[in-house]
């Protein structure tokens, strides 16, 4: 288990260590100081100077920091004073101030970051977001090599379905979903788990040939037995709904469900048809929970469903492709991971998706000591592909969220700048800084009640 975390935090280490050395490098490049380059927050474990910057390891190892001379929103103690903060004096003075402290400090401040272009400026602050996709699509190169990508196959077709009317056959590849692209399976789940009722005009390809069809799901109105458990493919258990027989039985969220009444589950769809084959009768959830087997009995609970079925199934068997096969993927798998992205906070603020759904560092690293754990029965190689895709989706997602209007966060940034460049001179000092002090603020109270929440799920 130790080793499981320990790893996950190395993950997330390199991704932020990636975005950070963006800012570095391109500042660098421009010939900006950068006083300080840190990884994690807190007290410094272990730290060292080189040239002109100090390099950090900090105590709590989420998140760092790329330190310029002269940024304003990350000012260094090192130039600043207490004299500082003395109203009666004029911004020039105040300016005047600093520069005579850096270089009493040894710097220069014709290497700020203030003093160099717009242009620049904005190169350093989107260097970081864009170091994350290129990181994102290393680690695809690296997946879809190794094992191929997964088309949109249909596996298998219910007869006398939706599927089957509209002319439907095992082995068509869905293309395309009511106008929105489908290159991988996911496309079209993700689709339809938002989309469920609605009719579905189909482009897919049989031999060759590009046909369009439409097919109407069935709304299906039955009874059913449930235990109250989300989870994902590969048998996770994603989140356990409150005062469900899962919660009152003991089932977790992180929880690997292995076995019910002793017969092995390969995906969730197993785990489905064996509570739904129950009867109501109690069953026995053998799962993998901190390293170990543990068996749960729990009493599924009779609901009645409202389900829309299509009449047939794609399980996403991945598909090994040429070198220029694997690039095109590739790049197509961090188009995924971000479009994923951007259609998931358009989820959470119409309230499609809730807000149990967030996860923040602490539960990030659960998820991913759990998906080591499982992958660790497939051997090394298999663990080391699914931390690189954990990779991939983190560092996609982080770049995006980097690139949002967030004041305080690279986007907020970024969006200052773009005005600045847009009308000729820069945005008032004080404005700005109202504006990333609320921002931060905001932002910290939800990294805390994100925090509170993974910590509550954990137990």
């Amino acid at each position: 288990m130790v080793l499981n975390v320990f790893l996950a935090i190395l993950v997330l280490s390199i991704i932020v260590i990636v975005h950070e050395f963006g800012h570095f490098i391109i500042a660098k490049a421009n010939g900006i100081t950068v006083v300080e380059f840190s990884i994690g927050f807190g007290p410094k474990l272990i730290h060292f100077r080189k040239g002109e910057t100090e390099y950090c390891i900090k105590a709590l190892p989420f998140g760092g920091a790329c330190t310029m001379l002269g940024d304003e929103f990350l000012e260094m103690s090192v130039i600043q004073s207490e004299e500082d903060d003395d109203e009666e004096l004029t911004d020039e003075e105040k300016e005047a101030k600093k520069r005579k402290l850096a270089i009493e400090n040894g710097y220069d401040m014709e290497k700020s970051f203030a003093s160099k272009s717009v242009w620049a400026r904005i190169a350093v602050i989107a260097a970081g977001p864009v170091f994350n996709f290129l990181l994102a699509f290393v680690c695809a190169v690296v997946i879809v090599g190794s094992l191929g990508y997964d088309p949109c196959d249909i596996d298998v077709v219910k007869d006398n379905s939706p599927a089957t009317e509209a002319g439907l056959q095992e082995g068509d590849v869905i293309t395309k979903v009511n106008g929105h692209k489908v290159t991988f399976y996911r496309d079209f789940y993700f689709y339809r788990a938002y989309n469920a009722d609605k009719t579905l005009n189909i482009t897919f390809t049989r031999d060759g040939e590009k046909i369009t069809t439409t097919v109407t799901p069935q709304h299906i109105k039955q009874q059913k037995y449930q235990v109250g458990i989300m989870m994902n493919e590969n048998c996770l258990i994603s989140s356990v709904t409150k005062d469900s027989p899962a919660e009152k039985a003991g089932l977790k969220a992180n929880d690997v469900i292995k076995a019910v009444d002793g017969t092995a589950m390969k995906n969730s769809s197993n785990v489905t048809e064996a509570i739904t084959s129950s009867g109501g009768k109690k069953v026995v959830f053998t799962v993998t929970r901190d390293g170990k087997n543990v068996d749960v009995t729990v009493e599924p609970k009779k609901v009645e469903v409202e389900s829309y079925d299509t009449g047939f199934v794609v399980y996403g068997d991945r598909v090994k492709t040429s070198p220029i096969g694997t690039l095109k993927y590739s790049v197509e798998e961090v188009g995924y991971s971000v479009k994923t992205v951007i259609q998931s906070l358009g989820m959470l603020f119409t309230g499609k998706i809730g807000f149990d759904s967030l996860l923040g560092p602490v539960g990030t690293v659960s998820t991913m000591s759990e998906i080591v754990e499982e992958s660790k029965a497939d051997g090394a190689f298999y663990v080391f592909l699914n931390l690189m895709n954990l990779a991939a989706l983190i560092s996609a997602n982080l770049g995006v969220m980097n690139l949002l209007p967030i004041p305080a966060l690279d986007g907020g940034r970024l969006v200052f700048l773009i005005i600045e460049a847009l009308r000729g001179k820069p945005v008032k000092r004080e404005h700005e800084g109202i504006v990333n002090f609320i921002g931060m603020i905001l932002l910290v109270i939800l990294m805390i009640v994100v925090l509170l929440k993974d910590i509550m799920a954990l137990f």
